[in-house]
């Protein structure tokens, strides 16, 4: 039976915690107000470090849900793989035992592709340390591990556009790298429009056509959208 007005409205006044772990920093702020605050990760940092850490830095905050955008591989809404730039401990943690409520965990890439989001077919990349990406076509998010596919010279998507593709191109290059990609995505893929996220996407001069660029905060929104409804659920990638 659909749900009543009354019953959606009081879903989307759920208050929910949303995590965005990265190699760098984990940050999370409450759907109930614009404070953000963080801790810097490293790569001993596990699962229940991370939990126990929030936990701590989240006492005076009250929420009944939890997202956490993975910054690695996610199906149904577990982990399936060891992050590559924190600790171990991950794959199979019981998160929403630590927290005390429920907890949905999304791939951090697709977690932003959430809140930037306008509708149709939307391909989302996110150009920080790695390369995130997912698609959402008509409200259904896949999560995607284009980055690890192989792209040319015995080399990945990955190398070319992440931290260290820029770093050894340079900049010049690696932007000349990303439209390329893009286009060449595009063309594979078909998406109405792209959106270009993550750390360094602030790096480039330009955009190709039909590209717009996203912002990190948008995962926050993409975690207060995951917990409320705001897209189908996708086969594979969320919980």
């Amino acid at each position: 039976m659909a749900k009543t007005t009354k019953q959606q409205n009081r879903k989307s006044r759920r208050r929910i915690l949303a995590i965005d772990v990265g190699g760098t920093h984990v940050k999370f702020v409450p759907s109930t107000q614009a404070e953000k605050r963080e801790f810097a990760s490293d790569p001993d940092l596990s699962a229940k470090d991370m939990v126990v850490r929030v936990l701590k830095l989240t006492e005076d905050w009250q929420y009944e849900a939890v997202s956490i955008g993975y910054p690695g591989p996610v199906v149904h809404g577990h982990p399936l793989a060891e992050p590559v730039n924190l600790g171990s401990g991950w794959v199979g943690f019981d998160f929403a035992k630590a927290f005390g409520c429920p907890v949905k965990v999304i791939n951090d890439a697709a977690m932003q592709a959430l809140g930037s989001y306008t509708g149709g077919r939307m391909l989302f990349l996110g150009l920080g340390t790695g390369l995130g990406s997912a698609m959402i076509i008509d409200g259904i998010v896949e999560p995607m591990e284009i980055g690890h596919l192989p792209y040319k010279k015995g080399k990945t998507y990955e190398d070319y556009l992440g931290l260290d593709g820029m770093k050894r191109a340079g900049r010049k290059k690696w932007r000349a790298e990303v439209a390329a990609v893009v286009e060449h995505l595009r063309a594979a893929l078909l998406p109405d429009y792209v959106v270009l996220g993550g750390g360094n996407a602030k790096k480039l001069k330009s955009l190709p056509p039909k590209t717009r660029l996203g912002d990190n905060e948008n995962a926050f929104v993409g975690g207060f959208n995951l917990r409320n409804g705001g897209v189908t659920r996708s086969s594979g990638g969320r919980a």
